[in-house]
């Protein structure tokens, strides 16, 4: 029996079906990428004997946590593959999944402060048009066309030089996308299990044959890791060893305001990201905190910095109120790139490390990474992030390329 939406709050619990005892498939975590995954497993690959384990509930993790930012606007050929196939399937995702979860491209502009931000600037929009990505480069004056309550002043401490501008990017309401993709996946027959935590896996010699839970012990044929934060701790628990670290990462929102911010603002050189939500709160992020940790909370001088350099960028935002701060966690792979394959064990896989960048690629990730565990074999967007790059040295390096506040 799957799951059935209670009815006095269809859209925000969901009744848990008891786990069976096997299953083709267990995923581990029901974030985006997890519902991705399973919802694409069933759907691309007619995979449905398929169980999304989460120890807390749906999507109350991460996704829940992030900023809601979309874009493809990456430097290397292999980032801005994934996420222009992300992004392409964002544009028809509503309609496919009959849900309204207020995807907005309203572009989003990464400014430039410095000469060696111009020139990086120009380099990605050259390498974004090569790879058929949207990009325009924007001096100041075209800048504050595109949003006019920012401050593009010469006089200002980081005046803004220029910027560039992917008009297709945009942003989505988080919760909603999860519980699109758990209606659909629910609907095609997978199993969506709440407050099921799993502490151990089932091996058979260096294979992975099964889960055990605080719900008890569930064979599987393929596992697959998608638990934000945690896919090194579970790993390890299986005897593999990632190459992430664990990092707090930070946000907050104003309260209620009338539309005044009509596209998203990054500034990677003052670690500061801005959009407005539906709703009306001004959404500010900046890069991770610099020390491990999973505790969903971080330093209180990043978020001051943070609102420093927006109101810098803002002055229209000085009289804003902070509504909330919340933490998330992430992990960071050395060249802020993610591992999407399969590991040195067998039936086991791992969709990890995508840093700041993970809602982003919400449907591309479950795409490839259903693919990968379908089939046992890397699909061509994601066989550029297995595990054993690390080894080869053929890595995928977009810190401080890909305009993002690392």
């Amino acid at each position: 029996m799957t799951a059935e939406p209670l009815p006095e709050h269809p859209d925000f619990l969901w009744r848990t079906p008891e786990p069976r005892s096997s299953y083709d498939v267990v995923i581990v975590g029901a974030g985006g990428h997890g519902l991705a995954t399973a919802y694409y497993l069933a759907k691309n690959h007619g995979i449905t004997n398929v169980a999304v384990l989460e120890k807390g509930w749906l999507a109350g993790g991460n996704m829940a946590r992030n900023t809601t930012i979309i874009r493809s606007n990456y430097l290397w050929d292999e980032s801005a593959a994934i996420y222009e196939h992300a992004l392409k399937l964002w544009e028809g995702l509503p309609e496919e999944l009959d849900y309204d979860f207020l995807f907005s491209q309203r572009g989003v502009l990464n400014l430039a402060h410095t000469l060696q931000d111009v020139r990086e600037g120009m380099r990605r929009v050259g390498a974004n048009k090569l790879n058929g990505v949207d990009a325009e480069w924007l001096d100041p004056d075209e800048v504050a066309k595109v949003c006019p309550i920012l401050n593009v002043s010469p006089r200002t401490r980081y005046p803004v030089l220029g910027g560039t501008f992917q008009p297709r990017a945009g942003i989505a309401k988080h919760d909603h996308v999860a519980w699109a993709l758990a209606r659909r996946a629910d609907e095609l027959g997978v199993d969506l299990i709440q407050g099921c935590e799993v502490t151990g896996f089932l091996k058979d010699g260096d294979r992975v044959v099964g889960v055990d839970t605080n719900l008890g012990r569930i064979h599987a044929g393929r596992v697959g890791l998608a638990a934000a934060g945690h896919s090194s701790v579970l790993a390890e628990r299986a005897g593999v060893r990632l190459p992430v670290q664990s990092h707090p990462l930070q946000a907050l929102v104003s309260e209620l305001h009338e539309p005044v911010h009509p596209t998203v603002v990054m500034s990677n050189h003052v670690h500061v990201y801005v959009s407005q939500a539906h709703k009306g709160e001004l959404v500010m992020g900046a890069g991770v905190d610099s020390y491990n940790g999973y505790g969903q909370r971080g330093s209180f001088h990043v978020i001051e910095q943070q609102m420093a350099a927006a109101v810098e960028l803002f002055p229209v935002f000085a009289r804003a109120h902070v509504l909330r701060t919340w933490g998330g966690i992430v992990d960071v792979t050395p060249d802020a790139s993610p591992i999407i394959g399969a590991t040195p064990v067998e039936n086991l896989y791992v969709n990890c490390g995508w840093g700041t960048g993970g809602f982003k690629a919400t449907p591309a990730a479950g795409w490839t990474f259903a693919h990968t565990i379908a089939t046992g074999a890397p699909h061509p967007l994601n066989a550029p992030f297995a595990l054993d790059r690390f080894r080869t040295g053929a890595l995928i390096d977009e810190h401080g390329a890909a305009a993002v506040a690392h």
